[in-house]
């Protein structure tokens, strides 16, 4: 059986096609990016309009079969920047009607969760889920994936390109302030803001722009200064979700895990207190198809139904407002 996934929650238009083993036979995708500011979400919609037949032809391709040999179509259905989530819907139900083959939607921060077991082969572990607009601590329990600890205000990832574009760095960020901050000659001081078990960026942000403003410090060092405040918070709260579901692995998930100091921080963090720290390889920490397709394979075999002439976006649906009835 083969599975078309569609991503298209934010920045990237991807496909991947996966098969019911989790054998991944393609996983293309193309991501909005701009020099200057953030993300425009009507601008991401149209980027991913233009991308859609590009990808889907690629992704084809690249598994070396046609639309005919599809099963499955699978889309983003949340959470997520409803513009550009209703064009991966969009496209999702008219691939399933011409195809007269089930659909079903997926929860994005679900699937980086799914992948990340599927090729890391962990067990039952707590995913650090860190990207642009989601920062969350989640684990298994009593048949949901529950949200421990979470950001407050913003996504880490948002945080780190919001000091980026102030910058003057463009968008995304995050990766031009890990080059400034392999630079850097001293850690500046910056608020430490944990509460519980979650965290909050709005005051880190404030200070790093007060500072960059003084002109009393260089890029280099607030950038590292930014990565080692915000990573240490996030290395904290994993390792309280750790110890208090008592679990032994840490599943790392989200485009800001791509960074090698947090994946560092935290395998440190494992190290030290018996547990395994993993990581999949880039392209399936960023957001991708192959996670929403590996999904709704899951969600398929589980006995879970979309109905495509009805089924629609849902942008604000939570991490644990889904029952996982897949294990």
């Amino acid at each position: 059986m083969l599975c078309l996934g569609i991503e298209s929650t934010a920045h990237t238009y991807g496909i991947g096609i996966v098969d019911n083993t989790g054998r991944i036979l393609a996983n293309e995708k193309a991501a909005y990016t701009t020099d200057k500011g953030g993300i425009h979400p009507s601008k991401a919609k149209e980027h991913h309009l233009t991308a859609a037949p590009g990808i889907l032809k690629q992704a084809l391709r690249k598994a070396n079969i046609s639309l005919d040999n599809v099963n499955l179509i699978a889309f983003s259905q949340s959470p997520g920047l409803a513009p550009c989530l209703v064009v991966g819907k969009d496209n999702a139900v008219a691939l399933a009607k011409k195809l007269l083959i089930p659909i079903v939607g997926v929860n994005h921060c679900i699937a980086h969760l799914e992948i990340g077991r599927l090729l890391t082969r962990t067990k039952d572990p707590v995913l650090l889920y860190a990207s642009g607009a989601n920062t969350q601590v989640i684990a298994y329990q009593g048949r949901k994936y529950r949200i421990f600890g979470e950001t407050l205000d913003q996504g880490v990832g948002n945080a780190l390109d919001a000091f980026a574009r102030y910058m003057g760095l463009g968008f995304p960020g995050g990766p031009k302030l890990q080059e400034l901050a392999k630079q850097a000659k001293q850690y500046i001081e910056l608020p430490y803001a944990v509460k519980g078990m979650d965290v909050s960026f709005t005051g880190i942000l404030t200070s790093l722009k007060d500072k960059y403003d003084s002109g009393k410090y260089s890029r280099e060092d607030l950038a590292y200064s930014a990565q080692e405040t915000i990573f240490a918070m996030l290395v904290e709260v994993s390792e309280r979700a750790i110890a208090h579901c008592q679990k032994r692995e840490l599943l790392l998930g989200g485009g800001v895990a791509c960074n090698t100091r947090l994946q560092e921080m935290c395998r440190i963090m494992c190290s030290e207190r018996g547990a395994k720290c993993y990581a999949p390889e880039h392209q399936f920490l960023v957001d991708n198809g192959a996670m929403i397709a590996w999904s709704g394979l899951l969600m398929y075999k589980a006995g879970v139904r979309d109905d495509a002439s009805i089924v629609d976006i849902r942008p604000a649906v939570r991490t644990d407002d889904v029952e996982v009835v897949w294990r």
